[in-house]
């Protein structure tokens, strides 16, 4: 008996299945990270704990589609975009998950519980930063439907829009993230040092998950203007 192959079975539907099976995995690995904030915000490690695992049984599914993409992608397929911005593209969006990964590792591994003044501020940030991933899934799964537009101008102009809306986003984490670092200055004198250090760490790290969402934006741009 043949055994079908289900990667196999994804390029032979389209080839683009894979990359968008890839990002809706990286969302929802996002979005795991606003359960396990809370977690530790209550100090509930062992649920902190137990999200992390989900985080990481994600993390390593979209690794797998991403190996599979790689390996699967023949040379030869013609394809309406360019093969090498299509794995551009993977590679980027990987970038997503592992982040969400590192947030986590570090925020469990230490125990680190934000200062009850930049609870709601990070919470926001976090929520922008999933929001700003969720806005990437959502302008790539407008690909496929363009590609079997034609490209037309309609299904186009809809994933433009999503891409503007996902500039503006990670332009409020920004403006979230220079907002909470002048409150985390404030209180550094009553803060261990060593604490600071990795809360200034974890602010960046949020950044980047917001900012690595809009280069899957840039990324989609550069790939359907060729």
């Amino acid at each position: 008996m043949v055994k079908t192959n289900p990667f196999s079975a994804m390029f032979g539907r389209s080839p683009f299945q894979p990359l968008l099976a890839h990002i809706a995995k990286s969302n929802e690995c996002a979005d795991q990270l606003l359960p396990f904030f809370e977690a530790s915000l209550a100090g509930d490690w062992d649920e902190a704990a137990r999200v992390r695992e989900t985080i990481t049984q994600l993390e390593h599914e979209a690794d797998s589609l991403k190996t599979e993409l790689r390996l699967n992608l023949p040379n030869t397929l013609f394809l309406p975009v360019s093969r090498s911005d299509l794995l551009d593209l993977i590679s980027v969006q990987d970038k997503i998950a592992n982040k969400v990964r590192d947030i986590t590792g570090i925020m469990l591994g230490r125990r680190m519980r934000v200062p009850d003044e930049l609870a709601q501020p990070m919470r926001d940030y976090m929520h922008t930063a999933v929001a700003c991933v969720a806005q990437a899934r959502q302008a790539l799964e407008e690909l496929q439907d363009l590609l079997e537009s034609g490209f037309g101008r309609h299904v186009s102009d809809v994933m433009q829009n999503l891409i503007r809306e996902l500039h503006i986003l990670e332009q409020q984490a920004d403006q979230q993230q220079i907002a909470i670092r002048r409150q985390l200055f404030d209180l550094e004198d009553r803060l261990k040092p060593v604490d600071v250090v990795f809360l200034y760490k974890i602010i960046d790290w949020v950044g980047e998950l917001s900012d690595r969402a809009e280069r899957v934006g840039s990324r989609l741009q550069i790939l359907t203007a060729r």
